[in-house]
């Protein structure tokens, strides 16, 4: 890998320049109640909240993994970057029913829809996913980034990285953290949309990449009996993966919640759903120029998941590369700045607030901003952990997604369109789920001392695919049979929160929340997401 020279360095400072300021403009303006520090104010338009959806969604282990995924022959995994359609369902299915609740946070919906319990265990449980995964995960990926790009030592860049995303998010917010994602967004598609079509350039064009890699690397469709990616089971768990994810998880709802009003928050999640078809094509497919260079002797690295930044590094000009290298760092800050606020939210309102009903509102404020440095000092401490672990539990924490999604993903579902079910069974398929996804990873890591044809292995070798789907289907059934052994919701827990119980006032308000462009856009974006899925079968 070339190291970076002067004008890569003028780069990066100027990036981290325009950083600086937007957050002293932000620190400026008025944080002193929970609606400005934890939604900004809830007046932010929608450019910004699809800019700042995008980009929490991309995170450096994001760009490095899906490259790596187009350079080692893992092309199946393409499915979950081409879920812009399920970003569109937010806006168009859940948002309102979020919005006309008034709610903060995910948990504190469950509780208008269900009862306090269903809060609780969301809250807990998902504080806990956030810093057991998503940030270990990302402050791992983004050091070995760091420490590559910039030619110094991993635990520098980790950790200098850590703690200026934690002291900005800390004083400014989640204002300060869409505009700086806006600003980052921007940054990582210029660059990385640059890289692909020089990359391209460099191959002789798509055709004759095609030629070197083979038309069949290009298929994302397997058969039904792939041992790794069988076609129906990548469909069905990907959806329930993408709307646990994009749906219903604080991490990305936050964002639309941040909106003036609906309008705004589906516009924002229609832009959303626009950006999030890029990654295919900005970060996917250098992964495949790479690997066609390094098959023509031309460029090398040691595994797929050095791709993007050995690519990076010896295709484009000085001066572009610390702009790249800049929206590399962008999308790691981006990432850890949106856990960061998203766990502080989530303490503050649905733990702290319920304990201490009574605290003002500056309290409140200040308990995130110190909610905020704990978790930057539990990710720090994690990373010693992280650095530990060899490769392969990496990958496997991708598929832990895939035995936490169904259970909740079916509670909202089900709360949302059906007004029959109760927080009984809202209550019994979340701890259920929670148990059986924990049994499920332990059989998968002890699997190889059980019995071969006992029904435990059976069960921690099930592919995760086919686990996922599965299991899904277990928490539907289990939610809609405990609730109608139970007694029905009282008509407050679903008036406006489920289909069939919208008043005549809140069917109007919603209908001249959008217009034809919405829809017309809307269904250019199932469109090409649909086009995409042909596009790459092989042929």
């Amino acid at each position: 890998m070339k190291t970076l020279d002067t004008f890569d360095w003028v780069s990066i400072g100027l990036y981290f320049l325009v950083l600086i300021g937007i957050v002293i403009w932000v620190v400026k303006k008025k944080q002193n109640n929970t609606e400005d520090y934890f939604l900004a104010g809830r007046n932010i338009g929608w450019f910004v909240v699809g800019a700042s959806i995008f980009a929490s969604n991309i995170g450096s282990e994001h760009v490095v993994g899906l490259a790596g995924a187009g350079a080692g022959n893992k092309l199946p995994m393409l499915i979950y970057e081409i879920q812009a359609w399920v970003v569109l369902l937010l806006g168009w299915v859940f948002l309102p029913f979020y919005a006309r609740s008034g709610v903060f946070t995910m948990p504190e919906f469950l509780e208008k829809r269900f009862d306090a319990r269903s809060r609780w265990i969301l809250s807990v449980f998902s504080i806990i996913a956030y810093v057991l995964t998503k940030i270990s995960v990302t402050i791992y990926a983004g050091g070995i980034v760091v420490a590559a790009l910039l030619g110094i030592d991993f635990w520098t860049g980790a950790i200098a990285t850590v703690v200026l995303t934690g002291i900005y998010t800390v004083f400014g917010g989640m204002r300060a953290v869409v505009y700086t994602e806006t600003l980052q967004a921007i940054i990582l598609v210029i660059g990385a949309g640059v890289l692909t079509v020089i990359g391209l350039q460099h191959v002789g064009g798509w055709e004759s990449m095609t030629e070197t890699v083979g038309p069949e690397y290009l298929n994302m469709w397997r058969s039904s009996s792939d041992p790794d990616f069988p076609w129906p089971a990548l469909f069905i768990t990907s959806t329930i993966v993408g709307v646990w994810y994009w749906c219903t998880d604080q991490y990305i709802v936050q964002r639309t919640l941040t909106a003036k009003n609906i309008k705004e928050g589906r516009r924002g999640t229609i832009f959303g759903a626009l950006l999030k078809l890029l990654p295919v094509f900005l970060f996917l497919i250098p992964g495949v120029i790479a690997l066609t260079l390094k098959m023509r002797g031309q460029l090398e690295y040691d595994s797929p998941d050095q791709a993007f930044p050995v690519l990076m590094s010896n295709l484009l000009p000085s001066g572009l590369r610390g702009l790249v290298a800049a929206g590399l760092l962008a999308a790691l800050m981006s990432s850890l700045a949106s856990v960061f606020n998203s766990v502080s939210t989530l303490f503050t309102v649905d733990i702290y607030k319920k304990l201490r009903p009574n605290a003002p509102e500056k309290q409140l404020v200040k308990t995130g901003q110190i909610a905020t440095v704990i978790v930057v000092i539990i990710g720090i401490i994690w990373i010693p952990i992280m650095a530990n672990i060899s490769g392969v539990l990496y990958e496997y924490l991708q598929k832990v997604q895939s035995y936490i999604a169904p259970p909740i993903t079916a509670v909202f579902l089900l709360g949302i369109f059906h007004k029959r079910i109760n927080a009984q069974g809202a209550y019994v398929t979340l701890v259920v789920g929670i148990i059986v996804a924990a049994f499920r990873i332990v059989l998968e890591l002890v699997k190889g001392s059980l019995d071969p044809n006992g029904l435990l292995f059976y069960l921690g070798d099930m592919n995760f695919l086919n686990f996922g789907a599965w299991f899904f289907l277990f928490c539907i059934v289990l939610t809609v049979v405990v609730s109608l052994l139970s007694k029905a919701p009282s008509k407050e827990k679903v008036v406006n929160l489920t289909f069939g119980t919208i008043t005549a006032e809140e069917k109007a308000a919603n209908k001249s929340s959008y217009s034809w462009v919405d829809i017309t856009i809307s269904i250019v974006v199932v469109a090409i997401v649909v086009g995409v899925m042909v596009f790459f079968n092989g042929k």
